[in-house]
C-alpha cells in the first residue's frame, strides 16, 4: 500500500510550488496548473508590450496580477506569444518543467487536456492531509451532518439520510456515481478539446494523445497512426505495471545505493571543508609573502626618506648661517673688527676658505638630496596578470591546442583549436589575444569567451603580429594555457574583387564557376590546333582574366591559390591601358623574351627592367614561384626559383607606386618591385595549358555559427 503522504514531491506544480489545481497537460509532458499557465502567458504578454518590465523569475514564474480583464485573460489563452506576425498563429509556452519552450498550436490553452488522473490523485493527498476535516453535507438542515459520500454527476455531497432523499431507489439518479467525500469533481467523461461535443475515444500514436473520431477523419490527426482507446489503455497500463514491477524488485539495490549516496554526501563535505582549508592556508602564504614584502618596502622607503631630510636639514643649517649676524658671516663679522694684523691674518686665511666655499654653493645651488621616490616605484603588473590567472587547476581537464592549419588570418582572423587527450572537455573557453609590437611590449590581454572550438576575430590592425592562447573551463575547474601561437595579420585591408566575364573573357579557353571566384584554363582541341602554327622556342597566346573591380587610390592586399597541377600562370597588376593593348593586340605566339617579367633567363630583360612599367607580372607554375631578373636579384637561376606557397598574396601601394607578392600563409614578402600607377590598376591574371586559380574567400563574423547549424 502508498502512503500518500511520500509521493509530495510528484504533486508539486513546476510554476506555483503548491499542489496542482487543475492540472493541465503540455505537449512536453509535463503537467502544470490552468491558473499559471494564464499568469504565464500574462507576463510574456506584457513583457513584449513593454520591454522595460521586469521578467518574471525562472524559477517561480508566478508574479501578482493586478486584476486583469477577464477577456484579456480569454484571449491570452486563445493566443500566446507567437514567432512571427508573417507566419501561421502558433502558441509557444516556456515550459518550467523542463525549461524549453513547447509549441501550443494555434488554439493555445484550449487545446490542452485536463490531467484528470493527477487531479484525482491531488484530491486522495488533500483529504488525507485535512483527516481531522470533515466534509459536511450540503443538503442537510443546519446544524449540517457529516457527509459520507459525494455524487460526481450532481457534483455535491451528502450524508446518508439525504443521498437516500435526492437519489431515490428506482430513478435514473440512483444510477448515478458516487465516491467518498470529496470536494473535487471532475467530468465523468473525458471530452475532445478541438471537437468539444465529442468524446475522446482513441490514441494517436505519433503526438501521443487522445482524440476523437473527427480529428482521425478531416483532423489534424488525419494522417497519423491511432489506435482504439482499450488497446492503449491496456499496453500502457501493462508497461507502467511491468515498470512499477521492475522497480519494486530492485528496492534492495535501490537502499544500497541510497546508502551509497549518503557516504558520498558525507564525504564530499569532508573534501569540501579539507579543499576550503588547503586554498585558505595557500592563500595565507600569498599574504605572508606579500606582508613580508610590504614591510621590507616600507622599511626602505622610511629609511631612505629619513636620509634625505637629514641631508636637507643640515644643508638649511648651513645657508642659514649665511644670514647677516648669524652662523658664519657673523662669525666673520666680527673677526673683521679684529685690529692686531698677524691675528687677523691667521684666523682670516681659513675663514675666507669658507666664505669662497659658500658663495660658489650660492651661485650653483643645489639640493642636497632627491624629493623623488622614483626609484622605489613597484611595477606589479606581471605579478597583478599571474595572479588574474589564479585558479583551481585539474589533472583531468585537457590543455587545448591551437590547430594552426586550421586558423586563417585574411580580412578577419579563424582561430581553431581542439583538445588532444580523451579526458572531458571543457564546457567554455577563454581565448586571449594581443598585439606584438616593440612600442607596446606591456599591451594587455583582450579575452573573450567561446562555446565552440573556434573564433572569428574581428578587430585585428594591419601589418600586424598577434599571440593566441586558449584555456578551458568546467565550472569552476580550468585547464593551464595553451601553447602560445603568434600569426601575422595582412600587409593592408583586403581587396575584395571578382573575375571579370566580360572585359576580354575568352570563353573557349577558361571556365569560370557561377560565382566568378575560381578560372580553369583547359589543354584541349584549341591548343592543338593553335600548335600548327608554333615554331621552334615559342609558346602560344596566354589567355588573360582581370578583376572586376580597379583600385585609383590606397593601399590594398588581396591572396588566391594556384592549383598545384597548374602548367603556366602570370600573376599580378597591370593599368587599364596595358590590359586594353594586350586584349586588343592579340599574338599568336609569344616570345618569353618579350615581356620583362616572364621569369625566364633572358638577356633583353634587364635592358628595362630599371624603369617602372605600368605592369607587373610573375611566373608561377609547375610547383614554383620564379622571381624575375633583376639587377638586385639573384643572379644563379635556380636560386631564383622557390616552391610556390599554397596560398599567394599581392599588395597594391598606389601612392607609393609598389606592389609586393606574399606567402599568404605566413605573410612573408617573396619578391617587390616599384610599378608605374598613373590610370587604373586592376589585379590581372595569365593562364596557359592545365591551370586553376582560387581566389581566397573573405571570412565572413557568423560563418562558424552557419557551420555548426548545418
Amino acid at each position: 500500500k502508498v502512503t500518500i503522504k511520500n509521493i509530495e514531491r510528484e504533486l508539486i506544480c513546476p510554476a506555483c510550488k503548491e499542489l496542482f489545481t487543475h492540472p493541465l497537460i503540455l505537449p512536453c509532458q509535463h503537467s502544470i496548473c490552468h491558473k499559471c499557465v494564464k499568469e504565464i502567458l500574462f507576463t510574456l504578454e506584457d513583457s513584449f508590450t513593454d520591454a522595460g518590465s521586469e521578467s518574471s523569475n525562472q524559477s517561480s514564474p508566478r508574479i501578482r496580477m493586478h486584476s486583469p480583464s477577464m477577456d484579456r485573460i480569454d484571449r491570452i489563452s486563445r493566443s500566446g506569444r507567437k514567432r512571427n506576425s508573417l507566419t501561421s498563429r502558433t502558441t509557444m509556452f516556456p515550459c518550467p518543467g523542463c525549461q524549453h519552450d513547447i509549441d501550443l498550436g494555434e488554439r493555445g490553452i484550449s487545446g490542452l487536456f485536463r490531467n484528470l488522473t493527477l487531479e484525482t490523485i491531488v484530491e486522495r493527498y488533500r483529504q488525507a492531509a485535512r483527516a481531522a476535516t470533515a466534509i459536511m453535507c450540503d443538503f442537510c438542515k443546519p446544524p449540517a451532518q457529516e457527509s459520507t459520500k459525494s455524487c460526481m454527476d450532481c457534483s455535491a455531497s451528502y450524508c446518508n439520510e439525504c443521498f437516500k432523499v435526492y437519489h431515490p431507489w428506482g430513478t435514473v439518479k440512483a444510477q448515478h456515481e458516487y465516491v467518498g467525500p470529496t470536494t473535487n469533481f471532475r467530468p465523468k467523461i473525458l471530452m475532445c478539446p478541438e471537437h468539444e461535443m465529442e468524446r475522446v475515444n482513441m490514441y494517436c500514436e505519433i503526438c501521443r494523445r487522445p482524440v476523437c473520431h473527427l480529428c482521425k477523419l478531416g483532423g489534424s490527426h488525419a494522417n497519423h497512426r491511432v489506435t482504439t482507446m482499450s488497446t492503449a489503455y491496456r499496453t500502457l497500463k501493462e508497461k507502467l505495471s511491468k515498470d512499477i514491477e521492475y522497480l519494486i524488485s530492485k528496492e534492495s539495490q535501490v537502499k544500497s545505493q541510497i546508502s551509497q549516496l549518503g557516504l558520498l554526501v558525507k564525504e564530499t563535505e569532508c573534501n569540501g571543508e579539507r579543499a576550503k582549508e588547503e586554498a585558505s592556508q595557500n592563500f595565507d602564504k600569498l599574504f605572508e609573502v606579500l606582508q613580508e614584502k610590504r614591510s621590507v618596502a616600507l622599511r626602505a622607503i622610511e629609511a631612505s626618506k629619513n636620509l634625505r631630510l637629514e641631508k636637507l636639514q643640515t644643508q638649511i643649517e648651513e645657508y642659514q648661517g649665511l644670514l647677516e649676524n648669524n652662523g658664519l658671516v657673523g662669525y666673520a663679522q666680527e673677526v673683521l673688527k679684529e685690529t692686531d694684523q698677524s691675528c687677523f691674518v691667521q684666523t682670516a686665511r681659513q675663514l675666507h676658505v669658507r666664505i669662497q666655499k659658500a658663495t660658489e654653493s650660492l651661485r650653483s645651488f643645489r639640493p642636497a638630496a632627491e624629493t623623488s621616490f622614483q626609484d622605489f616605484v613597484m611595477d606589479v603588473a606581471r605579478q597583478e596578470e599571474v595572479l588574474g590567472d589564479l585558479s583551481f587547476y585539474s589533472n583531468g581537464l585537457d590543455v587545448p591546442e591551437i590547430n594552426e592549419e586550421k586558423c586563417k588570418i585574411y580580412n578577419r582572423a579563424v582561430i581553431s583549436w581542439e583538445n588532444p587527450g580523451k579526458a572531458d572537455s571543457a564546457d567554455i573557453y577563454v581565448l586571449e589575444y594581443r598585439k606584438l609590437n616593440k612600442d607596446e611590449e606591456s599591451a594587455t590581454w583582450q579575452e573573450v569567451e567561446v562555446c565552440r572550438k573556434s573564433k572569428v576575430i574581428s578587430d585585428l590592425d594591419t601589418n600586424s603580429s598577434y599571440t593566441f592562447r586558449v584555456r578551458g573551463y568546467k565550472g569552476s575547474i580550468c585547464s593551464a594555457w595553451s601553447k602560445e601561437v603568434i600569426f601575422h595579420t595582412p600587409p593592408a585591408p583586403v581587396f575584395s574583387f571578382l573575375f571579370d566575364n566580360k572585359c576580354g573573357y575568352n570563353n573557349e579557353h577558361l571556365f569560370l564557376n557561377p560565382r566568378r571566384s575560381s578560372v580553369e584554363s583547359r589543354a584541349g582541341f584549341p591548343l592543338l590546333l593553335g600548335a600548327e602554327r608554333i615554331q621552334v622556342g615559342c609558346y602560344t597566346t596566354l589567355d588573360y582574366i582581370i578583376g572586376d573591380t580597379g583600385i585609383a587610390k590606397g593601399k590594398h592586399f588581396w591572396a588566391f591559390r594556384v592549383e598545384a597541377h597548374s602548367y603556366l600562370v602570370k600573376v599580378g597588376v597591370a593599368s587599364s591601358t596595358k590590359i586594353q593593348e594586350w586584349l586588343h593586340s592579340p599574338r599568336d605566339v609569344t616570345s618569353p623574351r618579350y615581356e620583362q617579367d616572364s621569369g625566364h633567363d633572358s638577356g633583353s630583360e634587364d635592358t628595362c627592367f630599371e624603369s617602372s612599367q605600368p605592369f607587373t607580372m610573375v611566373t608561377l607554375g609547375m610547383r614554383s614561384f620564379f622571381i624575375p631578373k633583376a639587377p638586385a636579384a639573384p643572379k644563379d637561376s635556380a636560386s631564383r626559383i622557390l616552391p610556390m606557397p599554397s596560398c599567394i598574396g599581392v599588395c597594391l601601394d598606389y601612392e607609393k607606386g609598389k606592389v609586393g607578392f606574399y606567402d599568404a600563409d605566413h605573410m612573408k614578402c617573396l619578391y617587390e618591385r616599384q610599378v608605374d600607377c598613373s590610370g587604373v590598376m586592376y589585379p590581372a591574371f595569365a593562364l596557359m595549358g592545365g591551370s586553376g586559380i582560387h581566389l581566397e574567400e573573405a571570412i565572413v563574423a557568423n560563418c562558424l555559427e552557419y557551420q555548426d547549424d548545418i
